[in-house]
């Protein structure tokens, strides 16, 4: 007797896990801090792990001074994966410790939530796909601001009532001093290069010889940096080798960047004599204020000239910023250290300023190069490496581009080959008549 089998497939699927990572950072390197970090990083990878219906997708950790995310490379490594589905759920202990800008915490978890991942706020106890989650986030994120701002508002009352009353401060990475268990002193071997300078400059070498001197020399600078005629003149102006003390030269404009600005007369400055030990006496320190002013006034030097990416492009090989340098009737960018002191130094690829205005159009999504609007909207453009630009936005967003160096053959229009010609032309007439 034949029997029929009907083969019956199973309804029920296997559930399938939610990926899940964390993320934590904290503010400053010190130690404390830091164990702070790693304790968070164990609670997260345990907490995750223990769940069966969870798959451990990482913690993603930032030791950052701020909490804007353009200075976060674990959290854009995080947005990275996130971009690329490998994530579904983040869970990070405060909106203070996520962003501390309002716009930033909400342009990330709208995209966040664009992508259908979901961000969980313990502290808060907020989930951001949840139906009045931005709007809770709107209001205690702006706490949050308003919460940074009091505490950077204090933490200034309490420098500035500290220069009122003379207190020398940032003295820590000075040349020719070291601060050991609170006191001041001077360290020998780097005062006498100190003493040198003023010395050989007040004996009539200029800045640009003296920094020549001591690279020749192999003297070393504080974290290694390069010996220039900038660094040579700001210790020449630095009134703390006479063992006085001008507070407030430069201050922080936002709480949020931290970054810092020169006071060209926005704040009061403070000015305290004999706050600690003087490497040069006073009368040397005069005399070469004197003879830079004389210099100054001498030399007749115009302004430098402002182009559109003037300042704006950063090599980050050596931190400087790129200089424009016309050649042969082309207009190039190239990094300030490898302009002043070779490949050597700092070895980094020429920018033509025709792609630089092109890819920055594209970036901005513009017919054409706009000044205007690429200054309104573009920061800074970093570069990490050689045919790559990173555009960084002033709201924080960041956008990466490559490009190519057209050869001279390709870029050649009609007028410029008319000139190739008659220049040749002009050189064989010099020859014959030779």
């Amino acid at each position: 007797m034949m029997r029929k089998v009907i083969r019956i497939e199973p309804v029920a699927k296997l559930p399938v896990k939610k990926r899940v990572a964390a993320y934590a950072r904290v503010s400053s390197g010190k130690d404390a801090m830091l164990h702070s970090l790693s304790a968070q990083i164990s609670h997260y990878s345990e907490t995750i792990q223990s769940r069966l219906d969870w798959q451990y997708a990482g913690v993603y950790a930032d030791e950052a001074v701020t909490g804007t995310k353009n200075n976060r490379a674990e959290f854009q490594k995080m947005l990275t994966d996130c971009r690329n589905k490998k994530i579904d759920l983040i869970i990070t202990k405060s909106i203070s410790r996520f962003a501390r800008n309002t716009v930033t915490l909400l342009e990330v978890v709208r995209e966040l939530s664009s992508l259908n991942i979901e961000v969980y706020f313990e502290k808060e106890n907020i989930y951001s796909l949840s139906g009045d989650g931005e709007l809770m986030l709107t209001i205690l994120a702006s706490f949050a601001q308003a919460e940074s701002l009091q505490v950077s508002e204090n933490c200034k009352w309490r420098i500035r009532k500290g220069f009122q009353e003379g207190e020398l401060v940032n003295l820590r990475f000075m040349y020719g001093y070291r601060i050991s268990r609170g006191m001041i002193e001077i360290e020998e071997e780097q005062a006498q290069i100190v003493r040198m300078i003023f010395d050989d400059y007040l004996g009539g070498m200029g800045c640009t010889q003296i920094a020549k001197k001591l690279r020749e020399q192999n003297v070393k600078r504080i974290r290694d940096g390069i010996w220039t005629a900038e660094r040579v003149g700001e210790i020449l102006k630095n009134e703390k080798y006479a063992g006085n003390s001008l507070a407030q030269k430069k201050f922080v404009s936002d709480h949020l960047d931290k970054k810092l600005v020169t006071n060209w007369g926005q704040l009061p400055k403070y000015y305290a004599k004999a706050t600690h030990p003087a490497i040069i006496d006073q009368e040397t320190f005069d005399k070469a204020q004197d003879l830079l002013t004389k210099k100054r006034k001498s030399s007749g030097k115009k302004e430098k000239a402002v182009y559109a990416f003037t300042e704006k492009i950063v090599c980050d090989k050596c931190g400087k910023h790129y200089n424009r340098k016309p050649t042969h009737g082309y207009v190039y960018w190239n990094c300030r250290t490898f302009l002043h002191f070779g490949k050597s130094v700092c070895h980094t690829k020429q920018i033509p300023e025709e792609i630089l205005m092109q890819v920055s159009a594209d970036v901005l999504k513009l017919d054409h190069f706009d000044e205007e609007i690429f200054h309104q909207q573009i920061k800074e453009i970093r570069v990490p490496e050689d045919f790559k630009l990173v555009f960084i936005f002033h709201n924080g967003n960041t956008i990466d581009k490559e490009w190519q160096n057209k050869s001279r053959k390709d870029s050649w229009d009609d007028k410029k080959r008319q000139e190739a010609r008659e220049r040749q032309n002009l050189m064989t007439e010099r020859g014959i008549a030779n």
